[in-house]
C-alpha cells in the first residue's frame, strides 16, 4: 500500500451524509469564526463550520453570502438552542452592580461604560428562520435537542441536522429527537460546555470514555470532539467508534482563523499546557487558558466582594447571557490591543499539541492518523 493510500481515509457514513471528502469537521467558534477558515477546511475536503452565536438575521444572511463566495463546498452553520434559564432582562440596579464589578477593565482599556440593552441576545426563532433560508449543507446545534418542526423544515430543504452531546443520555435524546448525527463532546473541549440534561459541572466525561459509549448507544453517526489536535487523536477517536472528528483549538491557532495574533501566540506557547473551567467571563461554564481576568473574576474572589443585608454572599457576576454581553463590550478592544489578560482565551486540553499555523497543515496532520489505524 502506498503512503498516499495509507493517508487517504475511505468514504464513510459522515462523508456520505455531509458530501465531504474526509471525516474532519471544523469546530464552530461562537465569536471567532471566520469565513476564510471555514472555507479553507471545506475546500480541503472537510466540513467547515461557522458559529452564529449573537448573530441577527441580517448578519446571518450576509455571512452566508460571503461563505458562498469563498467556497463551493459544503459547510455548516451552528446555533445555540435556548435552555430556558437565560436571563432576558435585568433590573437596572442589578445591571449596575454587575457593571461595577467590571468597571476597572473598561477603565483600563479607556472605554466608556455601556448602557443596558433591550435584550442580551438576538431572537432564536429569527436566527433559525434565517439559517434555514440560507440553505447550508449542515446546521448543527448545541445546548439541546432541536424542535421536531425545525428538523422537519431542515430536512425538507435537504439540510443535514447535527446535535451535540456531553453525555450518553444526551446522545440518546438527540437521536430520539431526529438528528442525523451527533457530536460527542468530551470535557477536554475548549469553549463552552454545552450540556443540557444536567448541569455542565455534572456532565464532565472525557472524550475517550464518552465516544465508545455513545457509539454503542446510538445508531446515527458519531463525531468525536475534545482533546483531538493531531494524528494520534484522530486515530484514537476513529478506533473507538467515531465516524469523524471535530477539531477546534488546532484550527483556531491557524492564520486563517479570526483569532488575533496575540491569541494565536498564546495557543502556540507553553501557556496552552494549562486550561481551566470557568463561568467568570460569560456566566456559563467554559474551558480556556487562565489569565488575569479569570483569576480576578473567579467565583471565590467575587463572593468575598460583599454580603447582602441577610449576610449572604452577593453575586457580582451576571448570569448568562448578561455576563457574556457585558464582558463582550470590552473583550474586542482587549483583543485589538493584544491584551491577553483581558480576553477570553478559549482552548481545549490538547492545545499544547498544536504545531501548525495553516488549516491545510492541520488537516494533513489529522489525516495522517489514517496510517495508524
Amino acid at each position: 500500500m502506498t503512503p498516499e493510500h495509507r493517508t487517504s481515509p475511505r468514504p464513510n457514513r459522515i462523508t456520505a451524509l455531509f458530501g465531504t471528502d474526509v471525516p474532519v469537521v471544523l469546530g464552530p467558534f461562537g465569536g471567532v469564526s471566520s469565513v476564510e477558515l471555514t472555507a479553507a477546511v471545506s475546500d480541503g475536503g472537510g466540513l467547515g463550520s461557522y458559529g452564529l452565536y449573537g448573530y441577527r438575521a441580517d448578519a446571518i444572511r450576509n455571512t452566508v453570502a460571503e461563505l458562498r463566495k469563498a467556497t463551493a463546498k459544503p459547510f455548516a452553520l451552528n446555533l445555540w438552542i435556548p435552555t430556558g434559564n437565560e436571563t432576558t432582562s435585568l433590573p437596572q440596579a442589578a445591571f449596575d452592580r454587575y457593571l461595577e464589578t467590571l468597571k476597572p477593565y473598561f477603565d483600563e482599556l479607556a472605554l466608556p461604560l455601556p448602557h443596558m440593552p433591550d435584550r442580551f441576545l438576538p431572537d432564536y426563532e429569527e436566527q433559525v428562520e434565517a439559517t434555514l433560508a440560507a440553505g447550508p449543507a449542515v446546521v448543527s446545534f448545541v445546548f439541546g435537542v432541536p424542535a421536531p418542526e425545525l428538523i422537519e423544515a431542515a430536512h425538507r430543504r435537504g439540510i443535514v441536522v447535527v446535535g451535540t452531546a456531553t453525555t450518553v443520555a444526551e446522545a440518546v435524546a438527540l437521536e430520539a429527537g431526529g438528528v442525523d448525527a451527533v457530536v460527542a463532546s468530551g470535557m477536554e473541549s475548549g469553549g463552552h460546555r454545552v450540556s443540557f440534561l444536567k448541569p455542565a459541572e455534572e456532565s464532565l466525561i472525557g472524550t475517550f470514555a464518552l465516544v465508545p459509549q455513545v457509539a454503542d448507544a446510538v445508531t446515527i453517526p458519531v463525531i468525536a470532539a475534545g482533546g483531538i489536535a493531531d494524528r494520534r487523536g484522530y486515530a484514537a477517536a476513529m478506533a473507538l467508534g467515531a465516524d469523524a472528528v471535530q477539531v477546534g483549538s488546532a484550527f483556531l491557532a491557524t492564520r486563517e482563523s479570526a483569532a488575533v495574533p496575540a491569541y494565536r501566540a498564546v495557543l502556540h506557547s507553553p501557556a496552552a499546557r494549562e486550561t481551566v473551567l470557568t463561568s467568570a467571563l460569560s456566566g456559563r461554564l467554559a474551558r480556556g487558558i487562565p489569565n488575569r481576568i479569570i483569576a480576578e473574576l473567579s467565583e471565590a474572589n467575587v463572593a468575598k466582594a460583599g454580603l447582602s443585608e441577610a449576610g449572604i454572599p452577593e453575586r457580582r457576576i451576571a448570569p448568562f447571557p448578561a455576563q457574556n454581553w457585558l464582558t463582550g463590550r470590552f473583550r474586542p478592544e482587549a483583543a485589538a490591543q493584544g491584551n491577553t489578560d483581558l480576553m477570553s482565551l478559549w482552548a481545549g486540553q490538547s492545545a499544547a499539541l498544536i504545531r501548525h499555523d495553516s488549516a491545510a497543515d492541520v488537516l494533513a496532520e489529522l489525516l495522517a492518523g489514517t496510517a495508524i489505524l
